[in-house]
This record gives C-alpha cells, sequence and structure tokens, in this order.
C-alpha cells in the first residue's frame, strides 16, 4: 500500500510540470553542450503573465556580471490586472544559481568563447524555472546540412507511408 502512494505522488508531481516557452531557435542556431536549470527572481505581475504564457525568449540571453547571472533580453507582456504596480515588459532579470554553478559558467564562456542562451521556461510544481544551454554558435554549412538531413528525413518517411 505505502508505495502506491508514493508512486501516485510522483505520478502527480511530474503532471504538474509544464513547459510554458520554448527558444525554438536555440537548438537551429547554436550546439547545445550543457544544459542548466536556474531558478528566477521574478514580481508578481511577472509571475503572472509567463504563467499564461506571455513571454518570448527569441532575442534572449544570459549575462553574467559581478558573480551573478542575469536573463537580458526576455520580453515577459505587461499582466493586464496590475494597474501601477506592473512590471518593466524588457527588464534584467536575475536568475539563481549556486556559487560553483555561477564560477564555471563564466569560465566557460571567457575561456573558451561560449554563449549562454535560455531555452526554455517551465514550472517545476509551483516554481518557474529557466533552463539554460552552455552553446557554440554554428556555422553556415552546419545549419544547411541540418535542413537537408530534415527533408531528407521527410521524403523518407513520406515515401514509406505511401508504399503502405
Amino acid at each position: 500500500m505505502a508505495n502506491k502512494g508514493a508512486a501516485a505522488k510522483k505520478s502527480t508531481g511530474a503532471a504538474t510540470d509544464a513547459t510554458l516557452a520554448v527558444n525554438r531557435r536555440a537548438s537551429f542556431d547554436y550546439e547545445i553542450l550543457e544544459r542548466y536549470e536556474a531558478g528566477l527572481a521574478l514580481v508578481g505581475s511577472e509571475v503572472k503573465s509567463v504563467r499564461d504564457g506571455r513571454i518570448s525568449l527569441a532575442e534572449a540571453w544570459v549575462q553574467i556580471e559581478r558573480d551573478e547571472a542575469w536573463l537580458v533580453g526576455a520580453h515577459i507582456a505587461e499582466y493586464e490586472l496590475a494597474h501601477r504596480r506592473n512590471h518593466e515588459p524588457m527588464r534584467r532579470r536575475k536568475l539563481l544559481l549556486h556559487r560553483r554553478e555561477i564560477d564555471k559558467l563564466f569560465e566557460a564562456v571567457q575561456r573558451a568563447g561560449l554563449t549562454l542562451i535560455p531555452l526554455r521556461i517551465y514550472l517545476k510544481g509551483r516554481r518557474i524555472k529557466l533552463e539554460l544551454g552552455l552553446c557554440r554558435g554554428k556555422q553556415a554549412h552546419d545549419k544547411r546540412e541540418k535542413v537537408r538531413e530534415r527533408e531528407h528525413k521527410r521524403e523518407v518517411e513520406r515515401a514509406l507511408r505511401e508504399r503502405r
């Protein structure tokens, strides 16, 4: 009986995890080497807006300065019901990471010339989390090769469907 209760708790916990926004361009423009999970320091109206899915990560990046990580360029739309206490849509938002992680990321960005890109924002339980990637930019020929592979895969799938 105890195992059933534990399984039920695990399944309900996983069901609350939901992706709120994805940076689809990141996997096309960058080779993702490592992924990290970070919390976000948000104000109340931002939380409401993010939970409504009114966020864009398309032009966003992560910047490390003075031993702190910041999400820059992310657009969180204003929450209509917040009135005067609304937030600025394009403000910088602090990322909540451990000191060791910040130091490791800063070193990778400085030494290897890598970039920190936000990949997706999701709910983990009741908390809003950001998945960020340590990335290396792709060259134009790498992107063209990926498009060719995708088109070839579609053609093969189409041919298989027609044969059935």
